[in-house]
């Protein structure tokens, strides 16, 4: 007859084969990597992360051109 694992030692035995498992993953890719998350088309439409990306090239103050000067801010006269 076979010998049966006791419970301890099932899950010390399954632990060790997940670390030593993971670790391999590392190894292999140098990060983790995640199995369970599904992985997203870039060619669905995705406004979120359009706007993201207008955000990043876009400076923060944009100068205004108003009459052969350039300001920081829209200040302009109308004479």
């Amino acid at each position: 007859m076979k010998k049966r694992l006791k419970d301890t030692e099932l899950r010390a035995y399954l632990k060790a084969c997940r670390k030593a498992a993971r670790d391999g993953e590392i190894a292999a890719h140098g990060r983790p990597v995640n199995i369970s998350r599904i992985h997203k088309s870039k060619k669905v439409y995705d406004r979120k992360r359009i706007k993201a990306a207008d955000k990043k090239s876009l400076p923060f103050l944009c100068p205004v051109v108003c009459r052969d000067s350039v300001a920081a801010y829209p200040v302009c006269s109308f004479d």
